[in-house]
């Protein structure tokens, strides 16, 4: 009720503990604290915030137009409500080093376990577009060490991403996450890579955990979790995927609206009144206060007509 009863403190301890090579922790894309209790009730690891999803979320492309402010809103938003450790992309940090710095600061507040803070310039593009501009590695390493010199928590976790792979070669990419492991980041995010072969090579070369991301249309192909357990990835991020699955049900929901005069049809499909008091957790704000919620929560729905619609 109201809250996790899980601590940030200790959700980062846990995410950290088990962090490892070979674990391929699923961490899905959540843009809602209602979405995040569905993937804890899935029994998933963590949930993944993505900046390129809370952008679209505000109808806008993912080119870095996002704030600060409003992506650590949402962010302390979502990991209110789940014991589950949530990791949120900070795009390139927000600005120089020491705005770095301060978004670090910001989402240990806001209650995440960790972030990953990229090396293109500002604006960025979504990983998976090609004419990617990339910063130098002094940049990329200034960005990183102000990001692990920032944090008061040693256990909110600092990820390097780099998109260099999107422009040069696979060695070029293991270089330069190299340095940035020497900068401070805690594991690294080497995005758009081209098949498991790449993720083998990345996670021998390095000594820290390395994030796959299995996004629909990229360029990486979904490769199931064991395949990338077996290839050394110690954490998949599924950044789009219920973003793209909840507006495409609204908008076949939509169509059936404007093409019947009814949404009676998309009922069945859509989650019920029933199901919905359960997620928020009616029934335990009752028990706190029955003198403010008096009244009884309904445990299955009836009818069609009315059922979900409230």
């Amino acid at each position: 009720m109201l809250y996790s009863h899980t601590t940030p403190a200790a959700k980062r301890e846990a995410f950290r503990a088990a962090l490892r090579p070979g674990a391929a922790l699923q961490f899905p894309g959540t843009f809602t604290p209602l979405s995040a209790k569905l993937i804890q009730e899935q029994g998933f690891d963590g949930a993944y915030i993505s900046g390129g999803v809370l952008a679209n979320e505000l109808g806008l492309p993912d080119v870095g137009l996002t704030t600060l402010t409003e992506v650590a809103q949402r962010g302390a938003q979502i990991a209110r409500v789940t014991d589950l450790p949530c990791l949120i992309d900070a795009d390139t940090g927000f600005g120089e080093p020491m705005n770095v710095a301060r978004t670090v600061q910001e989402f240990e507040d806001a209650g995440l376990a960790g972030t990953h803070i990229e090396d293109q310039f500002n604006p960025k593009r979504c990983g998976h577009l090609d004419g990617k501009n990339m910063v130098d590695l002094d940049t990329a390493v200034k960005r990183i060490a102000a990001a692990a010199d920032a944090r008061r928590d040693a256990n909110f976790l600092i990820m390097a991403r780099t998109d260099l792979r999107g422009v040069d070669t696979l060695p070029a990419t293991i270089d330069r996450i190299k340095a940035l492991v020497d900068a401070g980041a805690d594991a690294v995010f080497p995005e758009a890579l081209k098949d498991l072969g790449e993720f083998e090579a990345v996670a021998k070369a390095i000594d820290v955990p390395i994030l796959a991301n299995m996004t629909e249309f990229g360029k990486s192909e979904l490769f199931t979790r064991e395949r990338l357990a077996d290839a050394g990835v110690a954490m998949i991020i599924y950044p789009v995927t219920s973003l793209r699955s909840a507006m495409g049900a609204i908008e076949r929901t939509l169509a059936t609206i404007k093409a019947e005069g009814t949404q009676a049809a998309a009922v069945p499909e859509m989650l019920s009144r029933a199901r919905l008091y359960e997620l928020v957790d009616y029934e335990g704000y009752n028990r706190f206060d029955n003198g403010i919620f008096n009244f009884r929560v309904p445990t299955a729905d009836i009818g069609t007509n009315n059922a979900n619609l409230s």
